[in-house]
């Protein structure tokens, strides 16, 4: 799950900067991490936690409806989907288990336990459409705590460039085992020869997302730029910061020539994500049969535990899969990073892994704009 975030490096300008420099992050949009956990009504305080999962491009896609006193129904909103980079909504589905998994970890903190009957009414391999990905009955006395539960406020996806150091081997071990779960498999690599083909092969993916129209303009719609947009909108793609407002000011960093391939911001916008593929001291994949949407909502459950971990671990850990995405440019991409290390199966997920600096939370709709009557 991939995003455009970062700060777009521009030169000169200091009179520009300077007018800018009190031009912060959104904080209101990062404030359903400040409230997780003050509900409640016990439902409530475990979708307080589950709307921080991670889901591609954070389109936040999920809609629920409470039913009865001890149960919900959990739909996708169609309106959230990806068309141009998601067209079977498979990565939609892996954002759905990501968000059950945090659900069930934050009812096991009250001992809930969580009964979650996948696609009750059907599924459709194709696309989403109105029927319900889940009901989730809970189940008083049916769970206990987990470790990884503590780590959830703490988890992030950190897209900056990572430090030149390795990632300990037992480290990664640890995060193969917390994603080889709900019948997935986990793989991880630290800085081997391995690692310098994938970094390579899913630089040259994301390159061909950015470099087709349609795909990259899917992300250039969803680009909220500058902490007032980010306020307006807590979703999407977040472009925040002083350089962003000086860019904006002077006219480089605005959708027109972020989708224009031949601008000096597009090719600024590159080249800042190159820096990023480089960066990449090893990576871990998830497989399975993708047979099902199951398939797919397991994956995204192994992968919320993989990226707690991580986060216990003090691993920075960043989805970028776009080699992974079913769209007719990206076929061949597909086809030779599944030669490489599909096994025989669906990729799901392929991240790269390393160390960063810390990074601040990732804006949030309240979880009031999730529920439906």
């Amino acid at each position: 799950m991939a995003t455009r975030r970062g700060v777009l490096k521009l030169v000169g300008g200091g009179c520009v900067m300077a007018a800018v420099a009190a031009n912060g992050p959104s904080r209101s949009a990062r404030a359903p991490w400040r409230e997780a956990g003050e509900e409640t009504e016990f439902r409530r305080r475990a979708l307080s936690y589950a709307i921080l999962a991670p889901n591609p491009h954070n389109r936040q896609p999920w809609l629920v409806r409470l039913v009865g006193d001890d149960a919900l129904t959990l739909y996708c909103d169609l309106d959230r989907r990806l068309p141009a980079t998601d067209p079977y909504d498979r990565q939609i589905v892996i954002g759905h288990g990501a968000f059950l998994e945090l659900l069930a970890l934050a009812a096991a903190e009250d001992s809930y336990g969580t009964e979650i009957t996948l696609f009750p009414d059907g599924e459709d391999m194709a696309t989403l459409d109105a029927r319900p990905v889940a009901s989730v009955r809970f189940v008083p006395g049916g769970a206990g705590p987990d470790p990884l539960f503590a780590h959830v406020l703490a988890r992030r996806s950190n897209k900056e460039a990572y430090e030149a150091r390795d990632v300990e081997a037992e480290k990664l071990a640890a995060m193969m085992q917390a994603g080889s779960d709900f019948g997935v498999s986990a793989t991880t690599i630290g800085n081997t020869p391995m690692a310098e083909t994938l970094r390579d092969l899913t630089w040259r993916a994301h390159q061909m997302e950015m470099n087709t129209p349609a795909t990259n303009q899917e992300s250039v719609d969803l680009m909220r730029i500058g902490a007032k947009e980010v306020a307006a909108n807590p979703d999407g793609i977040e472009l925040e910061g002083a350089f962003i407002a000086a860019g904006k000011l002077i006219g480089m960093v605005n959708r027109e020539t972020l989708a224009d391939q031949t601008s000096a911001g597009f090719q600024q916008g590159l080249n800042m994500f190159e820096a990023l593929a480089m960066s990449a001291r090893g990576f871990a994949w998830l497989t399975n049969g993708n047979q099902t949407r199951t398939d797919q909502i397991n994956a995204g459950r192994a992968y919320a535990r993989m990226n707690l971990t991580a986060t216990s671990l003090g691993v920075s850990i960043h989805p970028w899969s776009q080699s992974l995405q079913e769209y007719p440019e990206m076929a061949d991409l597909y086809d030779e990073v599944h030669d490489l290390i599909g096994g025989g199966q669906r990729l799901q997920m392929l991240v790269r892994v390393g160390y960063a600096k810390p990074i601040m939370a990732t804006p949030r709709w309240p979880m009031e704009t999730h529920l439906i009557a």
